[in-house]
């Protein structure tokens, strides 16, 4: 794996996430209805920041889980040698709530689509919005995000690669290429 390029560093992300918390709170007239899901992990670490901007914007601390997709995934037999699993931390109601889902990366929509069936189990919300810091192309499934921080195409042999303080040391977006035996995966 090589960088082909740094898209974004702190200060660019910290841009990002305040943009997005008043987007959300404009597009739901507040934050009243609002509760804020993170996939695990690096969507539960953008949750916890998003939760922090709309709290400086609406002094009001919106409900925040987080969400793992692990078992609910299509691939979980044939593409995930030892899957990591992990708790979903969700416990609150989310019946009649508007429902932000927060991920890092979109690409193919297949991770997403298990985050809506696993939330299922947790009741019926209102509304699910999606939050995606990167929206790199190549869907599968008809999936869009409502909100997206960066829009960055990618071909098949380059990557988005986040990078979070809280599990990388670093608050970055790379774009990467891939070499030939990591394409394959």
């Amino acid at each position: 794996m090589r960088i082909k390029s740094k898209i974004a560093d702190k200060e660019t992300l910290d841009r990002i996430i305040t943009r997005i918390a008043h987007e959300i709170l404009e597009r739901n007239k507040g934050s009243e209805n609002l509760v804020l899901i993170g996939m695990r992990t690096r969507g539960e670490f953008l949750a916890k920041r998003i939760f922090e901007k709309i709290k400086q914007i609406d002094n009001v601390e919106v409900p925040l889980g987080i969400l793992d997709v692990t078992l609910y995934r299509d691939d979980f037999r044939t593409r995930l040698k030892q899957p990591e699993v992990s708790v979903s931390d969700i416990t609150f109601d989310i019946s009649d709530k508007d429902v932000i889902l927060i991920d890092d990366v979109l690409y193919t929509g297949r991770t997403v689509r298990a985050a809506l069936n696993a939330l299922m189990d947790f009741g019926r919300p209102a509304s699910i919005q999606l939050f995606i810091l990167v929206d790199r192309g190549h869907r599968e499934l008809p999936i869009r995000a409502d909100y997206v921080g960066k829009n960055i195409p990618t071909s098949q042999s380059e990557e988005i690669k986040v990078k979070m303080e809280e599990v990388d040391g670093e608050d970055a977006i790379y774009l990467v290429e891939l070499d030939n035996e990591e394409e394959k995966k």
